[in-house]
C-alpha cells in the first residue's frame, strides 16, 4: 500500500481546497467516514472555518443524530454487529432531511439532527438553510455503500490492530461490523480520499489528491 505522510493541518487545508473546487452554484455533499476510533467528527469540525475562508458556508451533520429509534436498533439485542451494520443508521431520514433538499431544484433547508438517541426521542433541532455552494459535512461510521449521494467521500482508515486497540472496550462488539464493511463496502477503493489514521497525530494519505 502506497502511503504519504501528511500533517493534520495540511490535510485539512488540502481537503478544503478540494471541496472548494466544486461549482459554486450547487451544494456540495461530503462524507467524513470512519469509526469512532478515527474521530471523523473532529475532522468535519476542523474543515468548517477553512471552508468559510474559501467562501463556502459549511454545516456539520453527524450520523449519530440520524440513528433509528431504540425499538428498531435494539430489537435483536444491544450487541449484534450485523444489526449495527444494517439497521442503526436512518438512511431514509438522511435522504429526506439532508440530501433531498440539496438536490438540484431543492430549497437548501436541512435538518441537522433528526433523532436524539440518548433520550430516544425526536430531536428539537431547527432547520438550517444552506445557500447554494454551501457544504454539508456528514461525519460518522459505515456511511459508504448505502446509496447516499456524496459528491466527495473521505474515509478515515485504521488497520485492524489499531482499530481494536483504539476502540473502547464496551464497543468491542462492533469490530466485526467494521471487518464486514471492509470487504462489503470496500471503502479503501470507493472513497475519493483515504487517510490512514492509526496515529491521529501522524495521518497518511493512502491515495493522492
Amino acid at each position: 500500500m502506497d502511503v504519504q505522510a501528511i500533517s493534520p493541518t495540511l490535510l485539512v487545508e488540502r481537503l478544503a481546497d478540494r471541496i472548494a473546487q466544486f461549482p459554486r452554484d450547487a451544494w456540495v455533499r461530503v462524507a467524513i467516514d470512519g469509526p469512532p476510533a478515527a474521530d471523523p467528527g473532529r475532522l468535519a469540525t476542523e474543515l468548517i472555518d477553512p471552508l468559510r475562508i474559501r467562501g463556502r458556508a459549511a454545516l456539520r451533520v453527524s450520523a449519530g443524530d440520524f440513528l433509528r429509534p431504540a425499538s428498531l436498533r435494539l430489537e435483536f439485542g444491544r450487541t449484534d454487529p450485523d444489526v449495527y451494520y444494517d439497521e442503526w443508521l436512518d438512511t431514509k431520514g438522511l435522504i429526506r432531511e439532508v440530501f433531498g433538499p440539496l438536490e438540484q431544484g431543492g430549497d437548501g433547508k436541512v435538518l441537522p439532527a433528526l433523532w436524539d438517541a440518548e433520550r430516544d426521542r425526536a430531536s428539537r433541532a431547527e432547520y438550517t438553510t444552506l445557500p447554494p455552494g454551501g457544504v454539508v459535512l456528514l461525519d460518522g461510521a459505515l456511511l459508504l455503500g448505502r446509496g447516499l449521494p456524496f459528491d466527495l467521500a473521505v474515509h478515515l482508515w485504521l488497520s485492524s490492530a489499531a482499530l481494536a486497540r483504539r476502540t473502547a472496550p464496551e464497543a468491542a462488539w462492533t469490530l466485526p461490523a467494521y471487518e464486514r464493511y471492509e470487504y462489503e463496502a470496500d471503502p479503501l477503493h470507493v472513497a475519493d480520499v483515504v487517510v490512514r489514521v492509526d496515529d491521529p497525530r501522524h495521518p497518511a494519505l493512502v491515495n493522492q489528491f
